[in-house]
């Protein structure tokens, strides 16, 4: 505004000064002068001018960025609020089913075999492949059933069978003669989705029977390993959430904020109090095409080795300053740990009532990522490799850096 003020009295002191020539008609020396000091001052009223258009835009660039940065923060923020539990629980219900079937058990007696019959229940999802809808469920709620049936949100129930099954990712997948229109396929969170330690997530079922129920939670940890109870296989990669699950909560989804499925949960651990376990959704995908067109999944990778995660007292005991990594115990004949020259434990040691054996390589690494825990060997491998892979193991040999090629075998059984 100064700026603008200026340019009107520089036009006021020029047409005064046009004035005062016509009457007083001054000589040519004041004229000239008058008409340079005018023409001055003009000047540096439009120098103030275009200084003063030039902070304007400024300001206006200043307040396109300052509104493109509030749009981000605004659509991140309503990104990371999600929908609420009530809408996850109301979009996912028509997509979520109980899977029933009959288990025969035969006992022998003292007056021969007796065979009884029990009702297995669980829970399942409906899921979209090639063109096709099926149900996932958990391997160990249909593995030996007969029967099986799946029952939806609205009372429809269809006779199944099992298309393919895992027993190694406790997974099923199962078809059945019901008209499209019964699918709601949920969407499966990819490896770049994947679950986060912190992160809210909900898990619907039928927990003993009690048809859809929804528990609420957070991811407690990533990358578990656990071991099925009724198979005894060690199943690796597993999400940890807080949200308690029971029988019959086995194969439903666990979904995130945004309704999305981030894994399938599994009520296969014993006395899991106030614990929930389930598949990651990445496991699912990988494994979809290969359940659905062959009827199983055979590339899980596979090292040979058996061993401990290492800790301060293992260390002072192998005489080494490295307390993480996988302490090798034993390395399988004929295995590909075995073909790399990995060496197993060579002495034992008695630590807190347990024997070691130590003396054996201690893997730190696998392509450079560090490794943990066996937990943590376990979960980089299923998730980044498969059988017949070729990987690189950094270990640590009595005292020494060392690195081994290893290619990846199948697990023995699958």
């Amino acid at each position: 505004m100064k700026s603008y003020a200026l340019v009107a009295v520089a036009l006021l002191l020029l047409a005064g000064a046009l004035v005062y020539y016509e009457v007083a008609q001054p000589g040519p020396g004041q004229y000239a002068a008058s008409i340079a000091s005018l023409q001055g001052q003009v000047g540096s009223a439009q120098s103030q001018i275009t200084s003063l258009q030039n902070q304007i835009g400024s300001v206006q660039l200043a307040n396109q960025a300052l509104q493109a940065e509030l749009t981000a923060v605004t659509a991140h923020a309503n990104s990371s609020e999600g929908l609420s539990a009530a809408r996850i629980y109301s979009d996912a219900k028509a997509s979520i089913v109980t899977v029933l079937g009959d288990e025969v058990t035969v006992v022998n007696t003292f007056f021969g075999p007796v065979t009884s019959i029990s009702t297995v229940l669980g829970s399942g999802f409906a899921v979209s492949y090639g063109g096709s809808s099926y149900i996932v469920t958990n391997f160990h709620v249909v593995g030996g059933v007969s029967n099986l049936t799946v029952t939806f949100s609205n009372g429809n129930s269809y006779a199944a069978k099992v298309v393919g099954s895992d027993a190694y990712s406790d997974m099923a997948v199962l078809s059945l003669a019901a008209p499209a229109s019964e699918f709601v396929p949920l969407t499966l969170a990819g490896p770049a989705q994947e679950a986060a330690v912190g992160d809210a997530v909900y898990a619907i079922g039928n927990p003993f029977g009690l048809s859809g129920s929804m528990t609420y939670g957070i991811v407690s940890q990533t990358g578990r390993t656990i071991v099925e109870s009724t198979s005894n296989i060690s199943i690796p990669d597993i999400v940890q959430f807080s949200a308690p699950i029971n029988p019959g909560n086995s194969g439903g989804p666990l979904l995130d904020s945004n309704g999305v499925v981030i894994g399938m949960t599994t009520a296969a651990v014993t006395n899991s109090q106030g614990l929930g376990f389930a598949i990651p959704s990445d496991a699912i995908l990988r494994e979809l095409p290969s359940l659905v067109s062959s009827g199983s999944y055979r590339l899980h990778p596979y090292l040979g080795i058996s061993g401990v995660d290492m800790n301060y007292q293992l260390a002072l005991a192998a005489k080494t300053n490295v307390t993480y990594g996988v302490l090798v115990e034993q390395v399988t004949a004929g295995s590909p740990a075995s073909a790399a020259g990995i060496r197993a434990g060579s002495s034992t040691v008695l630590i807190g009532g347990t024997n070691y054996l130590v003396g054996g390589d201690v893997i730190v690494s696998v392509n450079g990522t560090k490794v943990l825990n066996q937990d943590g060997l376990a979960a980089y491998l299923e998730e980044n490799a498969t059988a017949g892979q070729k990987v690189q193991l950094g270990f640590i040999r009595s005292g020494t850096p060392a690195t081994a090629t290893i290619t990846l075998g199948s697990l023995p059984g699958q």
